[in-house]
């Protein structure tokens, strides 16, 4: 079964950016394009109390407006509408657990507008199946240029985050874009140090070749199997957030893997893909473990 590229709107600014973006990408990847618009009845003066048949109406043609533009745009791409009544996060997520990816709106800098304000996006990023994409109402098709990058960010062991490595390669490939490959490293705390540890270490020839080298090895199967997409290793000492923001400036998209965890108080996404989404001025794609 063919998996569509999903769109989730609500008339905003942001929303009918990320509707363009998805339509571009859906075209890139020969996929259908499935254009979700949650809502819920909100009484005000306008409306007569209960008359939430006027404000599905107006929801509805707000939304084949926004895929009007779409169709015009992309005469060959398969578009389909669904205006669900509901719940946001309970309706996107659904969306997402039959999509390629999940692509919203965010204006960043301090807060998620649209669908992401507070929890509400925190959920979504925490439950959604597939890889979230996030883009900012001044995104435009120009930005999707030779010269600048894919940027996606490798921590941890060469076998982790291989699903943001696998959909940076997939989507440059499509682009002939280049893939930075970004590993950020900090001094460890003394304490932390083990005779085992110490001898990679050796063997290495100190921390900076021994980060080199497991940036190396994660990327190892990504340049087999996408041997013509020019690969960038980036290593530099610092926190993972901070590093790749100095380079979304002449990025494209920015991959990040999620790291996401529970508590009484709700979802949290991790301090990297949080902090890219507040402050990158690229899209983000927010990528689930395989």
């Amino acid at each position: 079964m063919t998996r569509p590229i999903t769109a989730g709107i609500d008339g905003s600014e942001e929303s009918l950016a990320a509707l363009a973006w998805a339509a571009r990408e859906a075209v890139r990847r020969d996929l259908p394009l499935r254009v979700v618009h949650a809502w819920r009845f909100e009484a005000h003066d306008a409306l007569e109390p209960g008359d939430g048949a006027a404000q599905e109406q107006w929801v509805r043609e707000a939304a084949e407006e926004a895929v009007r533009a779409v169709r015009e745009r992309h005469g060959g791409l398969d578009v389909s509408t669904d205006v669900l009544e509901g719940d946001a996060v309970e309706t996107l997520t659904a969306a997402a657990r039959g999509a390629e990816m999940l692509v919203l709106g965010s204006r960043g800098h301090g807060r998620l507008m649209g669908f992401l304000v507070g929890s509400v996006g925190q959920q979504v990023i925490v439950d959604a199946a597939c890889p979230v994409v996030f883009v900012r109402a001044g995104d435009k098709a120009s930005d999707e240029v030779a010269g600048h990058e894919i940027v996606v960010g490798q921590e941890g062991d060469p076998e982790d985050g291989a699903a943001a490595l696998g959909f940076a390669f997939a989507t440059a490939a499509r682009r002939g874009a280049t893939v930075r490959a970004v590993r950020a490293w900090t001094l460890p705390p003394v304490f932390s140090y083990s005779p085992s540890s110490l001898q990679l270490l050796d063997e290495a020839g100190g921390l900076e070749p021994f980060e080199r080298k497991h940036l190396a090895a994660a990327l190892a199967p990504w340049r087999e199997r996408y041997p013509d997409v020019h690969v960038v290793e980036h290593v530099e000492m610092g926190s993972a957030g901070q590093v790749l923001l100095s380079v979304s400036g002449t990025a494209q998209l920015m991959v990040v893997g999620r790291r996401a965890r529970r508590s009484a108080v709700g979802a949290r996404i991790g301090s990297v893909a949080g902090g890219v989404l507040h402050h990158a001025d690229c899209p983000v794609a927010v990528v689930p473990p395989a």
